[in-house]
């Protein structure tokens, strides 16, 4: 059964009076009654049906492009998602087709692309144009969204850098440079961040955990819910002797040299980051919405194709269809096929069965709502 998820592509024999057919299907369906389903008339163009071998081959290859374009749109809506965090109001911003909703697209201005697509062409030929610019619009993308990715997370490395406690994050921003000995060729300043438990054993026990600590020099220079940051000034002598000392008390000593021109390269290399990061996420989203529509479009020329190959594997010659776009409403689904069941029980009489995987007697593809 097709899905109450998705909206409907259908094709039947062109008989006669297709204005005269659609409006009676309209008709049964429930006309303009809230309940019943949004329906529209299906312009399927009359291409050249080729050979009966060709015609096959088509309906063997058209269902792994179908997938292939579906989940290539489904990947750029995955990504307009993401750039916009979920938001549903944004995101309907984006999803339009030349500037309107994909409904709007499906049952009101939906026409083939005679300017890009000409029917003059072969169906294989046709089949091959769209799934060049697929794989392009998808190649396009997958850069474009490395790039992004890659300068996201090299600014959330850099961020990651300012965030935490005192005894993982960059100290560049807490630390001043009055607060360190300078040019010493014999002491050092070492920052060491002691958890907030310790503090008084700290206090108590710096002096001592190594000869050679210079008396009363620790400093406090910050402190955060789980560490504060200490600066002792030590001859460089015993640097790897207090830092194991410290390391047995549970103290943290931070390698930490103090530079200024360090400090200002930091802070340039996360401006940078910062400003290359929107700027692709403002390239990316552009892109996206772009590609949204190009690929959308691309996505139901290829179902159309797919209609009219079916179309003519099922009936055969003459190849002249009328189809009909369904958006049916979830609660009547059930109801809104079994009219279209009873509607077109006489072309089972017409109809080959083993053309489609799951037999009706018109021809059906949908376009899955779930990409939206």
């Amino acid at each position: 059964m097709p899905s109450d998820q998705s909206t409907w592509l259908v094709a039947i024999p062109q008989d006669g009076d297709s204005e005269g057919a659609f409006q009676e299907l309209h008709s049964k369906l429930g006309g303009n009654s809230k309940s019943s389903p949004s329906f529209s008339p299906l312009s399927i163009p009359s291409f050249k049906t080729g050979t009966l071998e060709s015609l096959i081959g088509l309906s063997e290859d058209l269902p792994k492009q179908d997938a292939f374009f579906t989940a290539t749109v489904a990947k750029i809506v995955d990504t307009l998602r993401n750039l916009l965090n979920n938001d549903s109001s944004k995101l309907a911003q984006h999803i339009l087709v030349n500037e309107q909703p994909v409904d709007d697209y499906l049952l009101k201005s939906w026409r083939w692309n005679e300017g890009r697509y000409g029917v003059q062409r072969g169906l294989r030929e046709m089949l091959e144009v769209l799934v060049k610019e697929m794989t392009s619009i998808d190649n396009v993308m997958k850069n474009k969204l490395n790039a992004y990715n890659l300068a996201k997370g090299q600014l959330v490395q850099l961020q990651r850098k300012k965030t935490g406690n005192l005894s993982v994050r960059s100290l560049a921003d807490v630390v001043r440079p009055e607060q360190f000995i300078e040019d010493s060729e014999y002491m050092e300043t070492v920052l060491v961040a002691v958890p907030k438990n310790f503090v008084k054993d700290w206090k108590l026990k710096y002096e001592r955990l190594t000869n050679m600590v210079v008396p009363r020099s620790s400093i406090l220079i910050a402190s955060d819910h789980d560490y504060t940051l200490f600066g002792v000034v030590i001859f460089k002598r015993v640097h790897d002797e207090f830092v194991q000392k410290c390391r047995e008390n549970k103290y943290i000593v931070r390698d930490f040299t103090y530079s200024e021109e360090a400090l200002e390269k930091q802070r340039e290399e996360l401006a940078n980051a910062d400003t290359t990061e929107k700027e692709l996420w403002t390239e990316l989203l552009r892109l996206s919405r772009t590609n949204f529509s190009e690929s959308f479009q691309i996505l139901v020329h290829l179902k159309v194709l797919h209609l009219f190959v079916e179309s003519v594997l099922r009936y055969g010659l003459p190849a002249s269809y009328t189809g009909f776009v369904i958006k049916p409403e979830p609660k009547t689904t059930k109801r809104t096929l079994s009219t279209l069941q009873q509607q077109f029980t006489y072309l089972g009489k017409r109809s080959n069965p083993t053309a489609n995987k799951e037999y009706f007697d018109f021809v059906l593809f949908e376009v899955p709502w779930i990409i939206l």
